[in-house]
């Protein structure tokens, strides 16, 4: 009973340790900007991994994939290219970045363009399968710690929200007909959509909120947030 408590998905983002008091702030706390900046790392290394896996990634990497094939770039390069033309889409909807979505942009793009030439190219199906799990739970333990670290939301994330407060639909279908329309345009691209995007699909809501609890769990501040 006490381990299906401790692996219960949380509901909402819990406050930790390292959660910084103000999302806005322009001089967090040195702890808090060093675990977030190893998040964003863990994030993207996992994001890497799947690419590397070659059976499918992410439906943001797959059109960064897709982008990066027709203009000879590399898949980490595009992946900063989408981030920056996502927080343009910010300025109609008149939100604003913090810290952490900036270097969200920054720091998962360079963890892509160093780890996926460093990482192993699978040579069976188990062994790709294997890598696909091993990068969904880095991207869920980076997402875990980089959230609770509260310094603005990535610039994907940031969108959709925006999207959501300016027409009022539920989060859960604008967040599915976004990564849905990212997905079908990658593919139009030439990115990679193949089993591997399915399992994260399917996988990454309940690693992220697993992770999330364990956050809060070790990360847990006591009474008083500091």
């Amino acid at each position: 009973m006490g381990v299906l408590t401790f692996l219960r998905p949380a509901k909402e983002v819990p406050t930790t340790w390292w959660s910084a008091t103000d999302p806005m702030t322009t001089r967090p706390p040195a702890r808090t900007l060093l675990i977030l900046i190893a998040g964003l790392w863990i994030f993207g290394t996992g994001d890497a991994i799947l690419i590397a896996a070659g059976i499918g990634n992410t439906p943001w990497t797959v059109l960064a994939q897709g982008i990066a094939r027709n203009i000879d770039w590399s898949v980490g390069q595009a992946t900063f290219l989408v981030s920056i033309l996502v927080l343009l889409l910010w300025i109609p909807l008149k939100e604003k970045p913090g810290i952490g979505t900036i270097l969200n942009a920054v720091i998962i793009s360079l963890a892509i363009e160093v780890m996926v030439p460093l990482l192993p190219v699978p040579d069976s199906q188990v062994l790709a399968v294997a890598q696909v799990l091993v990068g969904v739970l880095l991207i869920g333990i980076g997402s875990g710690i980089y959230l609770t670290a509260n310094l603005g939301p990535g610039p994907r994330d940031g969108w959709m929200t925006g999207l959501q407060k300016a027409s009022g639909i539920p989060l859960a279908r604008v967040r599915g007909s976004i990564e849905v329309s990212v997905l079908v345009f990658g593919v139009f691209l030439g990115g990679t959509f193949r089993e591997g995007t399915i399992l994260f699909a399917i996988l990454i809501g309940p690693v992220v909120a697993i992770c999330l609890n364990l956050a809060g769990r070790f990360g847990s501040p006591g009474e008083v947030h500091g």
